[in-house]
């Protein structure tokens, strides 16, 4: 046990240690400053710009930024919609994948293009490989939507008084380019070396040691594995995601995954001071977050490691913690570390079945989600912190009698409605969303075309477990992560439709806010700082924000985990 709590630490603390120059070198790319890496992606971000007919050079306005953010993606989703919906008609298929069916397609397109990788199929048997290299490339391009919207918002953090707030796919394809795809061909070639495969033959046909023929799915999923967690995407190119021994072979491979969704996140944050020139700022709201993800991950470690008590009162010792739904390569350390850093970071991969975790340790990776403000993903965590940033500053200016002000600009009264629309919406979308689908199940009612059969049926746990994985369900699409309580049916028009509309929008709506905030300071008058000013670079400050989100969070959704998680617990 001593031996996985120091692989966990190690990870995390070089995860840490490598971020900052990661953050340095992304703040640079932002800056439009020399880097290391000029010499070989200039002419390729050229050739880009030129065939496109982009102007990189101009300047936008938050609303442009806006307008070409929103334009792209309805772009991708549709091509993607109609990819999935005639696979089983197009090329590369080796394995004859059916096709999607309507919902299901409208379910994976929309969870692929906002980032979420929320999968309602079996990636063996799901997707063609036609399929498969286009999803990767939406999580290599939604991964680089949200660090251009990270980027504007540094830019208007940055400059006085000004509409002027760089161009959104300069930022957008430097991301791509500088950042996400070195990062990516680095995890890959481990991937390779240490056995994952990437090749476009189909299944091949081996003998287990019990003696029986298995036929085992191949493809280009070492390619695939890096980007979906560098880019905090997370979708699993096989079904069983990173538990699956194709998609993370050794513990090598492992730590290179877990460190893969963390790095990129820090960095961002660490990118911020860099840009700003205000680093004791990013190392405040680096604080922050990392004491609410210590306080997930140590409760949910120590629940892995002690055990089920259920299989303890039976007689039966577990050395080695809880072990059902863990793979026996990682044990349970690792395991709930990744699934807190998984669902914090919105990554939403898993390593470990969620649906077997231990209910407190449930109870921790849905409040990561709800939550959402700690690292998050690839750009939009900074950018719901930013919303509570707003939020405590408002509230810190009304308790000592000072103009809320944030860098040099007031906070009024528009700015303060539109982060509190944002607060509130999260909490909407993952309360109505659940109180439906827990409606229909506790009336067992016969949903029609929605769903095949009486409400009940797509669910395999009765009671407060049940309860919890309709909770996720709803969690984990509102916080564009992903991950699953598995034992819930949702390959259904009913869960396909409900889940995909909660992906649009919890994906965009918090991008279009802290942009519009953003946009709106930045053409204020700027105001010098001055003996009055508020500071917010603080521990003091850094404490009122973490009190903001805590007080949001146990007010929104306390009474849920009640009736889920620790309910649970408290009944085993």
């Amino acid at each position: 046990m001593n031996t996985e709590l120091f692989g966990v630490i190690s990870i995390f603390i070089i995860s840490i240690v490598l971020a900052i120059p990661l953050g340095k070198y992304i703040a640079k790319v932002y800056l439009g400053d020399k880097t290391f890496l000029d010499a070989i992606f200039n002419p390729i971000e050229k050739f880009i710009f030129k065939i496109s007919g982009i102007n990189a050079t101009e300047e936008m306005n938050w609303k442009q930024h806006l307008k070409a953010l929103l334009s792209i993606n309805m772009i991708w989703f549709f091509l993607c919609f109609f990819i999935l919906l005639f696979q089983g008609s197009l090329f590369l298929n080796p394995d004859n994948n059916p096709s999607m069916s309507p919902d299901l397609a409208f379910n994976t397109a929309i969870s692929f293009v906002v980032n979420c990788n929320l999968q309602h199929y079996s990636g063996e048997s799901g997707v063609s490989y036609l399929s498969q290299m286009f999803l990767m490339f939406l999580q290599f391009v939604s991964a680089g939507v949200g660090m251009a919207a990270a980027a504007m918002i540094f830019t208007a953090m940055k400059e006085r008084t000004t509409e002027h707030l760089g161009n959104f796919y300069n930022y957008f394809i430097k991301s791509c380019t500088r950042i996400l795809l070195p990062l990516s061909i680095i995890v890959a070639s481990i991937l390779v070396f240490s056995g994952t495969p990437m090749n476009f033959d189909s299944k091949d046909a081996i003998t287990t040691l019990q003696g029986d023929q298995v036929e085992v799915s191949r493809g280009p999923a070492a390619a695939f594995v890096a980007i979906k967690h560098l880019g905090t995407n997370g979708g699993g190119f096989f079904g069983a995601n990173s538990a699956h021994p194709l998609e993370n072979p050794t513990y090598l491979t492992n730590a290179v995954e877990l460190w893969s969704q963390l790095i990129v996140p820090f960095a961002m944050i660490f990118a911020l001071g860099f840009f700003l020139n205000k680093r004791k700022l990013s190392y405040v709201i680096f604080g922050v977050m990392t004491v609410g993800f210590l306080l997930l991950v140590v409760p949910t470690v120590m629940s892995e490691m002690n055990g089920n008590p259920a299989i303890e009162k039976m007689g039966i010792a577990q050395n080695t913690g809880a072990m059902e739904g863990k793979e026996v390569r990682f044990g349970p350390a690792i395991s709930g570390f990744w699934s807190i850093a998984t669902t914090v970071i919105s990554t939403g991969s898993v390593n470990s079945m969620h649906d077997s975790s231990m209910p407190v340790s449930g109870a921790m990776q849905l409040l990561a989600m709800m939550v959402n403000a700690f690292y998050g993903g690839c750009g939009v965590g900074i950018l719901n912190f930013y919303i509570f940033i707003i939020l405590a500053v408002f509230i810190s200016g009304l308790m000592v009698g000072r103009t809320p002000e944030f860098l040099g600009k007031k906070i009024e009264a528009r700015e303060v409605k539109i982060a509190a629309f944002i607060a509130i919406l999260h909490p909407f979308l993952i309360l109505s969303g659940t109180a439906l689908a827990s409606y229909f199940a506790a009336h067992d009612t016969a949903m029609g075309y929605w769903f095949n059969g009486n409400a009940t049926g797509w669910l395999n746990n009765p009671g407060h477990h049940g309860f919890s994985e309709m909770l996720y369900e709803y969690t984990s699409s509102a916080a564009n992560n992903g991950s699953g309580f598995e034992g819930l049916g949702d390959n259904n028009p009913f869960w396909n439709i409900t889940t995909g509309i909660v992906l649009l929008l919890s994906r965009f709506i918090p991008i279009v806010g802290p942009l519009a905030i953003a946009g709106l300071l930045a053409g204020k008058k700027y105001i010098p700082e001055s003996a009055g000013t508020l500071k917010t670079d603080t521990s003091i400050f850094g404490v009122m924000v973490f009190a903001v989100i805590a007080i949001i969070a146990a007010l929104s959704f306390f009474p849920a985990l009640a009736l889920g998680p620790l309910a649970e617990y408290f009944t085993m």
